[in-house]
């Protein structure tokens, strides 16, 4: 059972990752496509997709870095997560432009890089 649910909680981590950098490539994309090409405003830029993420962030960050800190006792992963969320969640602040790319792309790396480190604390 203990090794099913560090098997879960390990893939959760790597979709951490996965889901990061979609929301990277989403963010740079939907600046190029709407500030260059004028294209897809309302849907890549619509503030229900950015909380949609920010939800999924903090439901699978709190979920997996939580759950890692208490298993390998470093906090360190949980941190750097907890402060790229913070930076998410400014991201919807700010509104639609380059500093809600600045934030978002700044809280995706530091989220991405708490999973990795996760990962490699629980290895």
């Amino acid at each position: 059972m203990r090794k099913a649910i560090v098997s879960i909680r390990d893939r959760l981590d790597r979709v951490g990752v996965l889901l990061s950098g979609l929301c990277v490539v989403h963010c740079l994309a939907g600046l190029v496509l709407v500030s260059v090409l004028g294209l897809g405003g309302e849907l890549l830029l619509s503030p229900a997709i950015h909380r949609v993420g920010l939800a999924l962030a903090v439901g699978i960050g709190a979920l997996t870095l939580g759950l890692g800190a208490l298993r390998h006792g470093q906090r360190m992963p949980l941190l750097i997560g907890s402060a790229g969320i913070a930076l998410m969640a400014c991201a919807l602040i700010v509104g639609h432009g380059v500093a809600e790319a600045a934030f978002t792309v700044a809280g995706v790396a530091l989220v991405a890089t708490a999973h990795i480190r996760n990962l490699r604390a629980a290895g």
